[in-house]
């Protein structure tokens, strides 16, 4: 699969999320720990959107419930969540950050 630009590194500060779209997928670039993750936009718990939810130390958390997911794997790491999110391969290319969908 190809990478898709997504957004410049630029729109998204350190410990920070950027929602978009790409690919007919909602989805969340998040900076943390001086990298940069994409995962799909919503809480495998409560199937909302996660892109109000904080970004701190490698993981997103459900602004809902607060249930954490590891950027890197995407896996629930406190209750009410239990199943894992979807991520998705990520890279800076020229100051933009890509990811293979």
């Amino acid at each position: 699969m190809p990478f898709v630009r997504l957004a410049e590194v630029s729109q998204i500060p350190a410990e920070k999320s950027l929602a978009v779209e790409a690919g007919g997928k909602k989805l969340l670039i998040c900076h943390s720990k001086g990298e940069f993750y994409v995962v799909i936009n919503k809480c495998s718990h409560a199937d909302e959107p996660l892109d109000c939810g904080r970004v701190r130390g490698g993981w997103v958390a459900c602004p809902i419930h607060g249930a954490r997911f590891s950027l890197a794997t995407g896996a629930a790491m406190n209750p009410p969540a239990k199943e894992p999110i979807q991520t998705f391969p990520a890279r800076v290319v020229d100051g933009w950050v890509e990811a293979e969908l």
